[in-house]
């Protein structure tokens, strides 16, 4: 997600919500996942500088921060979590501030016409707005109709949702979920970030918005499903470029993403699914992780077995020769034994081109049964 240039980039975190009965989202709860990310990480660029604003009471105080930020040259990221409203009078789009209640909305929201208009002076391609919001609605309904636009040149991802009635305040999963990508390592682009975080957060009553950058005198920004699989190069030799260079971590997020994206298109069964996992596991034998890598292999196997692939089928016997190799690695007796008996339940089903492979699993596990498990 490096963005090439001289000027540092800027991040604002704004979280906001009503502290009365009014309140709809946990906004303030992101900001902790956000601000643990390293500044240059949230922009993309080499320096930057991070403003933060937890639940805000004034509207002026919001617009002068946007203001200031705006004026910055460099890459800008906004992040937003909060929630919308409609004014009963000019029935204009606000973000409800820590005082905002129904009947003062008009005086102790920011309209988001104003967070707009703020924007509109900075170079097209330079600015990123990310939001986690619910809507009353009113805004749900507008919305749906009108989209979140922010004028040309803003890139746009998030999430608007409608809670369900009353009761517990919904939580910005969405995005929680780019705050712990980013701390595990992982730096996919934009789009397909959005579309993990977008398959992770669910929740029934949920619209997303995907819009790159439109151009010049485009309309307002559509609501829609996530983006597909984005337009790129093969992401398999950076993924083994980041494990064989020890960042495990970056590796597994990275392709947990794509695995993530292929069950969002194709369905959780899909073999474009299955290869991802596949993918998971080899990983997870690199960064020295046996356990790990034997469950994904096994799950690996059973995926294929659950699509009707025959248990001499090359694939269906490599999947589970290499849960038992990764088995027979784990020197973890414990951990060995819990994993056994799936594994046995898998030789009795592929018996593989290794003759005598499932006598080799049960002398193993009898053998663990005579060590004594860890505390006794």
């Amino acid at each position: 997600m490096l963005i090439k240039g001289d000027d540092p980039g800027t991040a604002l975190l704004l979280a906001a919500a009503p502290v009365n009965k009014s309140r709809l989202v946990d906004a303030a709860s992101v900001l902790p996942g956000l601000a643990a990310v390293a500044p240059a990480v949230l922009t993309g660029t080499a320096a930057a500088t991070v403003v933060e604003l937890a639940d805000p009471v004034d509207p002026q105080t919001v617009l002068t921060r946007i203001r200031a930020v705006a004026a910055s040259p460099g890459p800008l990221f906004l992040f937003v979590a909060g929630q919308l409203h409609i004014d009963g009078k000019q029935h204009q789009v606000h973000l409800a501030l820590a005082r905002t209640t129904p009947a003062s909305l008009r005086y102790t929201a920011l309209p988001w016409a104003w967070l707009a208009h703020e924007l509109q002076v900075r170079a097209p391609g330079t600015t990123t707005v990310l939001v986690d919001l619910a809507c009353d609605p009113a805004a749900w309904e507008r919305v749906a109709q009108e989209g979140l636009a922010l004028g040309p040149g803003v890139r746009l991802y998030g999430r608007v949702v409608a809670p369900s009635g009353r009761g517990k305040a919904v939580a910005p999963d969405y995005l929680k979920t780019y705050a712990e990508v980013w701390r595990g390592g992982a730096r996919p682009s934009l789009a397909e970030l959005h579309a993990y975080a977008a398959d992770r957060a669910g929740h029934e009553n949920a619209r997303y918005l995907a819009l790159d950058g439109p151009p010049l005198g485009a309309g307002p920004a559509p609501v829609q499903a996530p983006a597909g699989p984005p337009a790129q190069a093969d992401p398999h030799p950076a993924i083994l470029a980041a494990a064989h260079a020890g960042r495990h971590g970056e590796a597994a997020s990275m392709a947990a993403v794509w695995e993530s994206e292929a069950m969002r298109m194709y369905g959780p069964g899909s073999l474009e699914a299955v290869h991802w996992l596949e993918v998971r596991a080899d990983l997870a034998r690199l960064a020295l992780e046996p356990a790990r890598s034997c469950e994904l292999w096994m799950a690996a196997a059973q995926a294929r077995l659950a699509r009707h692939q025959s248990t001499d089928n090359t694939d269906v016997e490599a999947a589970v020769d290499r849960a038992h190799h990764q088995w027979e690695q784990l020197r973890d007796a414990e951990r060995a034994r819990s994993l056994g008996p799936a594994l046995v339940t898998l030789r009795r089903q592929v018996a593989g081109r290794r003759r005598g492979a499932l006598e080799a699993v049960q002398r193993r596990i009898e053998q663990l049964q005579a060590v004594p498990a860890a505390g006794r």
